[in-house]
């Protein structure tokens, strides 16, 4: 089994801590970010940031559909950490002052599956990934500029 990592990353014209705080907040804003592969997006604890629970499932293909229990920590400022309770996916959310706002970062990893498999995994889910992310923060920029 091998890692796989996607990063995304965007500057917004948004001070760090209210773009941060849009974004640990699960009840109102953050099912907004999200794209049409997230369906089912349901809060089951907190609602913002640290000791809250989201269930989803994310549609990466029209086949490959995956349900996610994610359980949000904050290690420090700034800083969000979703850890998937049905898998080893684990995605942060960084939020680092810019020049004129904000540059987000969203890094996730997981371990793959080994074989031929895997092999597809590596080359495919990373794309498919950018391309929700591009979106999810396409989505936050908006949110955030408006």
């Amino acid at each position: 089994m091998a890692l796989v990592e996607v990063v995304a990353r965007r500057d917004i014209k948004a001070e760090p801590d209210d773009v941060f705080d849009a974004i640990a907040d699960y009840q109102e804003v953050h099912p907004k970010l999200l794209p049409e592969q997230f369906t089912d997006f349901e809060v089951r604890e907190g609602g913002d940031g640290e000791g809250t629970v989201v269930f989803f499932r994310l549609h990466a293909t029209a086949k490959r559909v995956r349900e996610c229990l994610l359980e949000v920590t904050e290690p420090e400022d700034r800083k969000l950490v979703e850890s998937d309770r049905n898998s080893t996916l684990v995605t942060t959310w960084t939020v680092g002052a810019e020049s004129g706002g904000s540059r987000v970062t969203i890094h996730t990893a997981w371990q793959g599956v080994g074989g031929v498999g895997g092999v597809f995994e590596r080359i495919f889910a990373p794309r498919a990934l950018s391309g929700i992310y591009a979106q999810i923060l396409a989505n936050l920029a908006a949110e955030m500029e408006k």
